[in-house]
């Protein structure tokens, strides 16, 4: 258990300083805890591993860059990259970095299409889903009617919780054709979000755009899904006062968008603030000029990544099963609500006998 509690202690500090630049401690005076939390949960055009004293480990992303009239540009945004020192920024081929922006130095307009970490985070965590899940599907092949072995064994349990306990339960008897779906929203997720407490790692989830990209999914195959009732309920609501019809469908109008707003927004600020809080932990050390309170802090920052591993599946079924909700109100019968109301107060029973 020490041993355990050592490793732990051992990784959470160099997940924290593994962007860090080198002899930071050493120029307190100008530490900015806020420049350097921006700095380790926003995207950069550049991935930067480790810094030491004997130099930094960085792995220089490709620039693609579309100027009007211009054409397009692809370098290595090592020619554009300051790395860790100061001074004007880099010019190359008529393109500077301004705060991780790709910026035209005559001001012209620039469309960027360059890998940078967060892309390149994607594209890994894509190959390695595709990787693991190509292997599970073989194994299902391979022992179909016999117990799972091997990495099946691991996911099927997860696999078949999401089938019986979200999708069944709240899209019905039509949950097959988006099992695909929640299966890739939930493990996406998951994996990101695990994947973000590595050192050195992309904080893929707590991107908005990201999470903004699967809340607009989960809204595109609600909609394309929904059904003349989902409707109904929304322009003519069950029960509802005419004069308050034209009230209620405002209201039912704005929760459709306000269902995925949510849905992005949650995942974005429960993984975001996680790794904010541990940062603003081992910033401390820096504050108070004094590696005393590194214990304290590191003590914080082990409590904070530990609960961050429950958050970080908690928020993958949280979205998945929100998800499947939304989807099942779209998809829901009529006589099907007419079953669930009967079995909510146990006159259903009684009719089916």
């Amino acid at each position: 258990m020490k041993r355990l509690l050592s490793i732990l202690l051992c990784f959470v500090s160099l997940s924290v300083f593994a962007n860090e630049p080198a002899g930071e401690g050493a120029k307190a005076e100008g530490f900015n805890p806020g420049e350097m939390i921006l700095h380790h949960i926003g995207d950069s055009h550049e991935w930067h591993w480790l810094a030491t004293d004997n130099g930094n480990f960085t792995t220089y992303l490709p620039i693609i860059a579309y100027r009007p009239g211009k054409g397009v540009s692809v370098f290595s945004s090592k020619h554009i990259s300051n790395g860790e020192s100061e001074g004007p920024a880099k010019e190359y081929d008529g393109l500077k970095l301004d705060h991780e922006k790709l910026v035209s130095t005559d001001g012209s307009k620039v469309y960027d299409f360059s890998i940078t970490k967060n892309i390149a985070a994607l594209i890994g965590s894509a190959v390695l889903m595709l990787v693991i899940f190509t292997a599970v599907a073989s194994g299902y092949r391979k022992n179909h009617g016999r117990a799972p072995k091997g990495i099946q064994s691991f996911f099927e349990p997860i696999i078949v919780f999401i089938r019986d306990e979200v999708a069944k339960k709240n899209i019905g008897p039509k949950y097959e054709r988006y099992m695909p779906y929640l299966l890739t929203v939930f493990f996406f997720i998951w994996f990101n979000n695990l994947l973000g407490l590595t050192p050195g790692a992309a904080n893929l989830s707590g991107n908005i755009a990201v999470t903004m990209v699967l809340a607009l999914m989960t809204l595109v195959i609600t909609l394309a899904s929904s059904n003349k009732y989902y409707w109904a309920h929304i322009f003519a609501t069950p029960g509802v006062p005419k004069p308050l019809l034209p009230i209620m469908i405002i209201v039912e109008v704005i929760g459709i968008f306000t269902k995925p707003f949510s849905l992005m927004i949650r995942l974005f600020a429960n993984i975001t603030a996680g790794h904010i809080v541990v940062l603003s932990f081992i910033s401390l050390v820096f504050i108070f000029k004094s590696w005393a309170v590194a214990p304290v802090t590191l003590a914080f920052g082990l409590f904070i990544n530990v609960l961050e591993l429950l958050v970080a599946l908690l928020q993958a079924f949280i979205f998945t099963l929100l998800t499947s909700m939304y989807i099942g109100g779209a998809v829901e019968d009529h006589h099907d609500a007419d079953l669930q109301m009967g079995y909510d107060d146990g006159s259903a029973s009684t009719h089916a006998h």
